[in-house]
């Protein structure tokens, strides 16, 4: 009898063994689904972004904003910079096509702000530097200066050489700009 208890306690091992590598095979697969799904989910403004320039290549403006609310609500919800950065770009061309420049410029102020705090959040030198320039395209000062000081500060705690060349050469060209509208790009 008190054999039979030996083999039926192992049997009960082998089973709840098996039992567990099955479970952490599937939970290995669950997280590198979720990993791809994050990387879906990090960059799910594109398509509907896509779709914003394809209505206003038909000059279809009303259509244009719809899929922008979708690119702009899936940029959101991204937690990342680059979505917020390309939403409001979106969102000037946009109100080019529709008559409403004045006030695309305003709201994409307000989401540059938004995509600033999000890089400086994320110490992204390049979303930074990203939305420096998205700011001196839209002439305001204020903005520029804020990415400027957030980049600086950034590429001096990282020591990195190569950024604090980045952060000087775009600084010296927006203390340089001319009275008119110049994009200002950093060179890599």
């Amino acid at each position: 009898m008190k054999r039979h208890g030996t083999i039926s306690t192992r049997l009960g091992w082998v089973v709840t063994a098996a039992s567990m590598l099955v479970l952490l095979s599937g939970a290995a697969g669950e997280a590198q689904a979720d990993h791809a799904l994050a990387a879906d989910w990090r960059t799910a403004w594109r398509p509907h972004l896509e779709r914003v320039d394809t209505a206003l290549g038909r000059g279809d403006v009303r259509g244009a904003l719809l899929a922008w609310r979708e690119a702009y609500a899936a940029a959101l919800a991204s937690r990342h910079w680059e979505g917020l950065i390309d939403a409001a770009d979106a969102y000037l061309r946009v109100g080019d096509a529709g008559a409403f420049r004045e006030d695309a410029h305003a709201k994409a102020r307000t989401i540059y702000r938004a995509a600033l705090f999000r890089a400086r959040q994320a110490a992204s030198l390049a979303g930074l530097l990203r939305t420096a320039e998205a700011f001196a395209d839209l002439g305001d000062g204020e903005g520029v200066e804020q990415a400027l000081r957030f980049a600086r500060a950034l590429a001096t705690l990282a020591r990195d050489a190569r950024g604090e060349e980045q952060v000087r050469r775009l600084a010296e060209r927006w203390a340089a700009r001319p009275l008119g509208v110049e994009r200002f790009r950093v060179t890599r």
